[in-house]
This record gives C-alpha cells, structure tokens and sequence, in this order.
C-alpha cells in the first residue's frame, strides 16, 4: 500500500457493542487507525493511555481516531475497562490476514500471556477519502511516533496544504 492509494476497508466491532466502518468516517481532516498488539502489552497501554489524554488535540483538529487490535472480544472489553482509555473506540478481532494487508508484522507469541499469533503496532493517517496520507509500521512494540509530533505534523500539513509523500 503506497500513499495516495486508497486503503483497504475495514468493518470492525467496537468493545461499546457498535460497529466502526472506515468507509463511513467523515472526519474534517484525517482517521488515524492505531493498531496496537493487545492487552498482553505493557507498552500498548502506556501508548493508548497518552493517546487518551490527548485525543482532544486530534479530534479539536479533525481527526478520528481508533484502536483496534487481533483481541478476543473477552480481552478487549478487558482492556477497555482496566487501561484508562474510555473516549477511543477499540476495535478487536482484526483479522491477521487482513493486518497483512495493511503491511503490518505478525508476531507469535512466546509467553504464556501472549497470543498465539498477534500484529505488531501501527499508525496510519487516512484522507477522508480513504486515501493512505502516511504510515509508520513497527517490527517491535518499540519505536512508535509520539503522538506530539503527529499533532504538529497535521498542523504544519494542513497549513500548508503538504501531499502525501512516498507515492513514487
């Protein structure tokens, strides 16, 4: 999937008993899909949980935002209720071989509290016409984009009306 390409759609359940269609966003500027490895996690919570506290910032500029993870219904409900996350839609049960379509890395477990298979952690901006603006895809639950710098990424894009890059 390269910039400017439309992305592939995505259907999902939410843990609020709710679907959530990318198709049917109609957000002013971006969607922003969080992909996260799952409760098994320590990191995912600390990134959703920074995320939480500064979601005004995105949604104040147009941005819907989500999580989703490869989670059990069971686990994500568990998630949604224990890490401190309760304005973000979650979104489980992603389908592994759809994360490989979307370029993420698929991970077996290898504790007993992990999964047997999950994805790695992602971030995507989406126009709202389903076009893939940009993505950063980790190999590790390490080394994601701080969500500062994505919040003045938006500003400095749409002030200056920047394309998408990486399309060539």
């Amino acid at each position: 999937m390269k910039p400017r390409e439309k992305t592939p759609d995505i259907t999902i359940d939410l843990v609020n008993d709710t679907k959530w269609n990318l198709g049917e966003q109609d957000p002013k500027q971006f969607i922003m899909i969080v992909f996260y490895r799952g409760k098994h996690c320590p990191v995912c919570k600390s990134y959703l949980e920074e995320l939480q506290e500064k979601l005004s910032k995105f949604t104040d500029r147009g941005v819907n935002v989500i999580a989703i993870s490869a989670n059990s219904e069971k686990l994500s409900k568990e998630t949604y209720k224990e890490w401190n996350i309760p304005d973000i839609p979650v979104g489980f049960e992603f389908p592994i071989e759809d994360a490989r379509t979307w370029g993420l890395f698929v991970s077996k477990g290898i504790k007993d509290e992990e999964p047997e298979t999950f994805f790695e952690p992602a971030l995507f901006l989406i126009k709202p016409n389903q076009e893939l603006y940009c993505a950063s895809i980790q190999t590790m639950p390490f080394a994601r984009p701080s969500f500062d710098d994505i919040v003045k990424a938006i500003d400095f894009v749409v002030d200056k009306d920047y394309p998408a890059r990486g399309e060539a």
